[in-house]
């Protein structure tokens, strides 16, 4: 976890295709404090960062990202409003590289749609 005591995974579990994650985001974490004052938002980078830290749990081995191809954020993510964020992954493996198309949603809709390709490392 890149960034320590940002969340805990509260539930996990797999339909045929899709790795369903719902995590218990930390709103005392530090990072919204800077990001940003009375008005926290969960960044970009670091919502693109929870997909990769799933797959690496779920493959257990460590990713590095090769390329994210498609990525759109339609919402913020802010912790004052939702504590829990729901990944839906569907991951491809083949050889050395992992394919993932996923889905962020909180309560009220999707936050973030992304499909990228990491390498083991």
């Amino acid at each position: 976890m890149i960034l320590k005591d940002f969340y805990e995974v509260s539930d996990n579990g797999k339909t045929e295709d899709v790795y369903l994650t719902t995590l218990k985001v930390n709103k005392e974490h530090e990072i919204f404090k800077g990001h940003f004052p009375n008005r926290p938002v969960t960044p970009g980078v670091v919502l693109m960062q929870l997909f990769k830290e799933e797959a690496e749990r779920i493959f257990k081995r460590k990713l590095q990202l090769v390329r994210a191809d498609n990525v759109k954020f339609i919402a913020v993510f802010d912790p004052n409003q939702d504590e829990e964020l729901q990944l839906e992954s569907q991951l491809e493996e083949n050889g050395e590289f992992i394919k993932l198309k996923g889905v962020a949603k909180n309560s009220r809709g999707i936050v973030l749609k992304i499909s990228s390709l990491y390498k083991s490392i």
